[in-house]
């Protein structure tokens, strides 16, 4: 059986070589992997917190300038004895504030269009002894939103012979993200208590409904509470 001649020096480089760059190509797979998922992650989570930070600011500030006030929302009407009979809506209002306050955060959302997202470059490897370690890598981003906006109520027993009704205002902002070589998307939704009143008396066998999630222009329907 013939020996085979060992390989020249020329020979030994060639193949080092091959096998360093078959090396760094799967390195390099692996390593764009977790790249793409931590991207990922960071990004969203990046993005959903300075999201909620301004629309809580957004909605902070149209409550404390009094620009929402439960007087202006909605009118108690009451019965001959005094009693509160119905709660009506002031949908004029109700539209005006939901495109104010949804523009705001439009226009916020805008300003934070391109974010700096910085890795450690250990923490690529998926290893848990070298995340957060190493030199950081710097990724900027891209990010756009739409938002939408719609009031709500709430009615709670606040005691004995006492109501609460609450206007909350509900927010969802869609973010849609851009990363080097492919984008993400999250969905961000809030849920604020912006006006409220205690009804003294029985709950009102009436009052008017207000949805503007659909449409500004929709209008308001009857929508009736039976008390056993």
């Amino acid at each position: 059986m013939r020996r085979r001649p060992p390989m020249s020096a020329r020979q030994k480089a060639k193949f080092f070589c091959f096998l360093f760059a078959c090396v760094l190509m799967v390195l390099t797979i692996v390593g764009m992997g977790h790249l793409r998922s931590i991207l990922g992650s960071l990004a969203v989570t990046r993005v959903s917190n300075m999201v909620n930070g301004l629309v809580a600011e957004a909605v902070s500030g149209a409550v404390n300038s009094g620009e929402i006030q439960y007087n202006n929302l909605i009118s108690l009407e009451k019965n001959d004895s005094g009693g509160v009979a119905a709660l009506v809506s002031n949908m004029a209002e109700f539209n005006r504030l939901q495109a104010s306050i949804t523009q705001d955060i439009l226009t916020r959302l805008g300003e934070m269009s391109d974010i700096e997202l910085q890795i450690p470059l250990g923490t690529l490897s998926g290893s848990a002894f070298l995340a957060g370690r190493g030199p950081k890598l710097s990724v900027r981003m891209q990010s756009t939103g739409s938002c939408s906006a719609r009031f709500e109520n709430q009615f709670s027993h606040a005691g004995i012979n006492q109501t609460t009704h609450q206007i909350l205002l509900c927010v969802d902002v869609s973010v849609s993200i851009l990363l080097p070589g492919f984008r993400t998307g999250t969905q961000v939704a809030n849920s604020f208590a912006v006006a409220e009143t205690v009804i003294v008396g029985e709950v009102p066998d009436t009052y008017t409904y207000f949805d503007s999630g659909n449409s500004v222009e929709e209008d308001a329907y009857e929508y009736s509470i039976n008390n056993g």
